[in-house]
């Protein structure tokens, strides 16, 4: 069989529940629609470690934290036995290991690697990231060149992607113009590559910034959506979704700890006026796909590397296991091979991305993952448990999930913290259900243990047995400051 295109389109902060077809009854969605009515919807989709620089090296080598070696932001944790080199310690890159397999291979967007110019073996890589930390990184970022040599009366602004610091949850317009958007210019690129004339398939990979914050869609999109009509965030009990302490830690850091109804609503406007603007921009990459003769012949899988609580649950950012930050979109069409327009609610995550590339190119490999098209296509058996992984293992902030049919059991270190949830009758997790379910609570936490013992880098999570745990303690607070380091802003001043 002839081998497909294969085309990964990712945004990041995407909550699942932010598309029109998965149910969102405001926000418009016609190319992300359009995409569902293309293939199939999985319903129960995770990021095993819902944040940004985890997520995104689980997509690339189809391994969890325990491989990775990313449990957060906070850079490698490894063991003593396990390579410092990525690809040394996880295997080859998914770009890498499809050149292999004989296709011509693009990147394109936002990448986050570790240093940020990583090679990640595609033969054309092309960055946009949020943040530059040197003038060299500046300088090394394709959107930025491109403002500055294409578009130079642009070139002062000092964050081309919106406010952050004190800004960051604070509703904004994009500083550039809707056909200059990094996003816009993120599709024109996209479709060069899919354009672009070679006898081999490709595969692709384009990463869209937003819609994560600042949440800053360009004109006409930042008024597309009145505030007044959107609904307010779904709280809890402030003792239930504080248990964990990540939450008001995160809500103080990034300056979101007071966020009114209205402000919030606010929020959730342009979170969804960004949204429909990158889904006009994820059209123009499908039609581009459908202008090819072997349009039918291409795999596309839509997915994003985490939520937002946008305000659920007290909460705002992500690196919770609440479903609004750690249940994700995941789309997968491939019309000559799959259904279209049905949904699935089998247990898939983000490390079975590798696994459904390879699968495609004819030489499959699961990794830490799942062979979710092959559950799919040659009745293979679904996962019965899935895990997250959050923080240092042998630390405070470790944090474990385990879905399994209608529960999520969810386990802290600090304070050896547990909460129970049926997703089934309470999707929104308001009501913490450990004490009324002890059995269930006891089978997963055996299946999370037993999963544990496999792997020696969760050794110190444990402690004769059982799950580590610390005495509650919370954390001092602190803000944090993102100015654009390589123009010498570093703080709240005037140089």
């Amino acid at each position: 069989m002839k081998q497909p295109n294969v085309l990964l389109i990712m945004c990041d902060q995407l909550r699942a529940d932010a598309i029109g077809a998965y149910g969102n009854g405001i926000v418009r969605t016609p190319n992300l629609d359009r995409l569902m009515r293309r293939g199939l919807t999985y319903d129960n989709a995770y990021s095993t470690c819902p944040v940004c620089m985890p997520a995104r090296y689980t997509i690339r080598t189809g391994r969890e934290p325990y491989q990775t070696g990313y449990y957060d932001n906070g850079g490698l944790c490894l063991t003593e036995e396990q390579p410092s080199n990525h690809e040394e310690r996880c295997g080859a890159y998914l770009p890498r290991t499809m050149s292999a397999l004989g296709y011509r291979t693009f990147g394109i967007g936002k990448f986050h690697t570790d240093p940020w110019n990583e090679d990640l073996g595609y033969e054309v890589q092309i960055r946009s990231e949020e943040l530059f930390d040197t003038e060299e990184q500046a300088e090394g970022d394709d959107y930025a060149r491109f403002i500055m040599n294409q578009h130079p009366a642009y070139a002062h602004i000092e964050q081309l992607h919106g406010e952050r610091t004190e800004m960051y949850y604070m509703p904004q317009t994009s500083p550039v113009p809707a056909e200059i958007t990094v996003e816009a210019w993120a599709a024109d690129e996209a479709v060069k590559q899919i354009q672009s004339e070679d006898s081999r398939p490709y595969f692709g990979f384009v990463s869209f910034i937003g819609p994560h914050p600042p949440l800053a869609p360009p004109v006409p999109f930042n008024r597309m959506y009145n505030p007044d009509a959107m609904p307010n965030p779904v709280r809890g009990e402030l003792e239930v979704d504080f248990m964990d302490e990540q939450l008001p830690w995160m809500n103080h850091l990034i300056w979101a700890e007071d966020i009114d109804d209205p402000r919030a609503r606010a929020l959730k406007a342009r979170y969804y006026g960004e949204i429909t603007y990158i889904d006009q921009c994820i059209g123009r990459i499908l039609d581009a796909v459908d202008s090819r003769p072997d349009g039918d012949e291409t795999l596309i899988v839509f997915f994003s590397d985490h939520g937002d609580h946008m305000g659920d649950h007290h909460a705002w950012q992500k690196e919770s296991f609440f479903e609004a930050s750690t249940r994700v979109p995941y789309l997968i069409s491939w019309p000559a091979r799959l259904p279209k327009g049905e949904r699935r609610d089998e247990l898939v995550c983000l490390t079975d991305i590798f696994a459904i590339a390879t699968y495609a190119a004819g030489s499959m490999e699961t990794r830490d993952g799942y062979d979710v098209l092959g559950c799919e296509l040659e009745k293979a058996q679904p996962r019965i448990h899935l895990f997250g992984w959050y923080g240092k293992p042998g630390s405070a902030t470790f944090k474990i999930m385990v879905r399994h049919m209608d529960w999520k059991l969810i386990y802290m270190a600090n304070g050896g913290r547990v909460q129970l949830f049926n997703l089934r009758n309470d999707p929104n997790e308001l009501n913490e259900r450990s004490a009324d379910f002890p059995a269930i609570v006891e089978e997963m936490r055996c299946a999370a243990l037993e999963e544990m013992t496999r792997h020696k880098s969760l050794a110190l999570a444990m402690l004769d047995g059982e799950f580590r745990s610390f005495p509650f303690v919370a954390r001092p607070l602190a803000r944090i400051r993102q100015f654009n380091l390589s123009k010498g802003v570093a703080d709240f001043q005037i140089n």
